[in-house]
């Protein structure tokens, strides 16, 4: 038989300053969590941005001797080479020196490969711009992708095929998958952009759909 315990004031009033503590604990690591999830990605974006500072900033400043007048020069020059770059003179020769460099040993493959990347996110053709989802391990897996080549004859693949490349959440790589037209499902009313983002951040960036995209179809 149990016996009785009683319950002492000093018993009491420490049982309860456990509770209001363990609850004013929890307040505040919610508002510690809230907060680092507020600052954190305006710290990443200003660390980014000055690291990407101080990187194009250091190839002139051993010559200028003044922090940001080599990023401003380096700026100026390279809104000087795209304004000339619209002349056709300017142009002609341009195609010139790509060419020459194209067939440099030892420099072409690492030209081409830079100039090839940045022609496919913002060049005059860009690739990333057809948004698809592709099946390649099972039925009923999907994958977001972008179809960047639709012309694989050189792989003797035929016409039923397209190349789509699938980017990695929380990476910078990717794959790249030829597969057949029937496995592709085109994305439409979101932004290459967007889905891109929504790609590489394992789907917890939020999409903006386009308003057509959500109007009922006409029969």
């Amino acid at each position: 038989m149990k016996r009785f315990k009683p319950k002492f004031p000093d018993q009491q009033r420490r049982r309860e300053w456990d509770r209001r503590f363990r609850a004013r604990g929890k307040t505040v690591s919610h508002y510690l969590l809230h907060g680092a999830l507020i600052i954190a990605p305006f710290a990443i974006t200003l660390m980014a941005l000055k690291w990407l500072f101080d990187l194009v900033d250091g190839i002139l400043r051993p010559l200028v001797g003044f922090p940001g007048l080599g990023f401003l020069i380096i700026v100026v020059m390279v809104g000087l080479v795209g304004w000339l770059s619209s002349f056709f003179v300017t142009e002609k020769i341009f195609e010139l020196f790509d060419r020459w460099l194209e067939r440099t040993p030892g420099v072409k493959f690492l030209y081409t490969a830079v100039r090839d990347f940045f022609d496919a996110f913002a060049g005059k053709k860009p690739r990333f711009q057809r948004t698809v989802l592709v099946n390649v391990h099972s039925e009923d897996v999907w994958m977001v992708g972008f179809v960047t080549d639709e012309d694989l004859q050189r792989f003797k693949l035929g016409a039923k095929f397209v190349a789509v490349y699938v980017p990695q959440a929380y990476n910078v790589a990717g794959q790249l998958y030829l597969v057949k037209n029937e496995r592709v499902r085109l994305v439409e009313g979101i932004a290459p952009s967007d889905v891109m983002k929504y790609a590489v951040t394992g789907g917890t960036a939020e999409l903006a759909v386009a308003a057509s995209a959500l109007e009922p179809a006409k029969a």
